[in-house]
């Protein structure tokens, strides 16, 4: 057995992975998959495409800013507190029961589902500001571009089980005993939670969080977490390059998580088939499911900084074709699968990467601000791709619009030196 299945045969590493597959189904069948068809469809019926467009955008928007707000003062905390596990799980029952809720919305109330999707979303980003965290207490330094590219791995086939499922229910209602389609994807959400409730066990069980240094007191955490949060913005000014690589996280993953979430909604807006785009999204996840492992790999060959700079120019020239050319499903298609050969990878080689970059004794702190620029990012682009539509009825421009972020993205990380940097964040232990 070699050393590297050896770390992912650890019960710590499957367990913390096991997180991935129970949330990822969140990822795909709500925010990704069903939601936006049914925002659409089902509860702003009626309404202009561009209005439906800039509801979506805003719903996004809202729950990324309260997340972003959140995370940097959540992640100090619990690293003082030695709690991550337990706001983990605590943002995880909000993402778990809010997404059930979604079953309980009647057609029309578009405000209803928009309010219920935020705070889902909340939970289920502010969740990932821990699980995140975790990676540096299961796995050694030498271990994290794969342990990071086997939980995303996990995570697309976990989240892509469940969505072929939920697909099978929309096309055939009948074979599951559900009336029709719109029932089918309300019940669709129900089955989402209760994966997510259930595939959370192992991680709540098996994880162990590293202890907290005997002289921080838990009945101070709140206050020394705020304290700690102002260190975190000093040494983020101080650390040339860790500033530089969050610069750069920021502009790219924007992109990223603008066309994980408007995707479908793109493709709704160009009257392409609703059960082709689906599908679409379902091929992305198996696709995404060996791509990731394979990034995880290459970032111990090649390093993390040149997977993503691979993986982002992909993005951006997927990106640029879909604006300017994508007419036909088949299109819709291979640009899918493109996408599901660098989705996981940009976003595990990120992670990893990132946790080269910090003290791990400040893990939490850290991967809370991390989270935090990424939730602002998340701003960013839906925000761009809502006001474009909204303001020139043109999908093509507004999807054009995220492409300059890629672009930006790029230019930055180049300056990173990722070496420098690891020099510094070992230096950075017990400040």
């Amino acid at each position: 057995m070699s050393p590297a299945n050896g770390i992912l045969r650890r019960r710590e590493v499957l367990s913390w992975s096991a997180y991935d597959w129970a949330n990822s189904a969140f990822a795909t069948t709500v925010m990704a998959g069903f939601f936006p068809v049914f925002f659409n469809d089902f509860w702003s019926a009626g309404a202009d495409g561009a209005v439906t467009t800039f509801r979506l955008a805003m719903a996004n928007v809202i729950a990324s800013v309260i997340v972003a707000i959140l995370a940097p003062v959540l992640g100090a905390i619990a690293d003082r507190g030695g709690m991550r596990k337990k706001f983990l799980f605590g943002f995880a029952m909000l993402g778990i029961v809010m997404t059930g809720s979604l079953f309980l919305v009647e057609m029309g109330a578009w405000q209803f589902a928009a309010a219920i999707f935020a705070m889902a979303f909340v939970g289920f980003a502010g969740g990932n500001v821990f699980y995140d965290s975790l990676l540096v207490d299961i796995a050694p330094n030498e271990d994290f571009d794969l342990v990071s590219g086997f939980g995303f791995a996990l995570g697309y086939l976990g989240g892509g089980l469940l969505f072929l499922v939920n697909v099978l229910m929309t096309l055939n209602p009948g074979w599951f005993g559900l009336a029709d389609t719109a029932t089918a994807v309300r019940v669709s959400f129900l089955s989402v939670a209760i994966w997510w409730a259930v595939f959370s066990i192992p991680l709540l069980l098996f994880v162990r969080e590293k202890p907290v240094a005997d002289h921080v007191r838990r009945g101070n955490s709140v206050v020394e977490g705020f304290r700690q949060l102002a260190d975190t913005f000093r040494h983020v000014r101080a650390y040339r390059v860790l500033f530089l690589f969050l610069v750069a996280y920021w502009l790219y993953i924007d992109g990223v998580h603008t066309v994980i979430k408007m995707a479908v909604d793109y493709g709704i807006k160009l009257e392409l088939d609703r059960q082709h785009l689906i599908t679409a999204l379902l091929v992305t996840q198996f696709v995404g499911f060996p791509a990731a492992i394979a990034f995880g790999w290459s970032g111990k060959k090649i390093g993390p900084k040149t997977g993503i700079i691979i993986g982002v120019a992909v993005y951006m020239v997927v990106t640029a074709w879909a604006s300017l050319f994508l007419d036909e499903v088949w299109e819709f298609y291979a640009l899918a699968i493109v996408i599901g050969m660098v989705q996981g990878g940009v976003q595990s080689l990120s992670r990893s990467l990132f946790a080269r970059l910090i003290p791990e004794d400040k893990s939490a702190e850290f991967f809370g601000f991390y989270n935090m620029l990424g939730k602002f990012a998340a701003v960013v682009g839906p925000f761009l791709i809502g006001w474009v539509a909204l303001t020139t009825g043109n999908p093509r421009i507004a999807i054009a619009a995220i492409i300059p972020l890629f672009v930006l993205g790029m230019i930055v990380l180049f300056f990173v030196d990722v070496e420098k940097g690891e020099t510094q964040a070992n230096r950075m232990v017990g400040a």
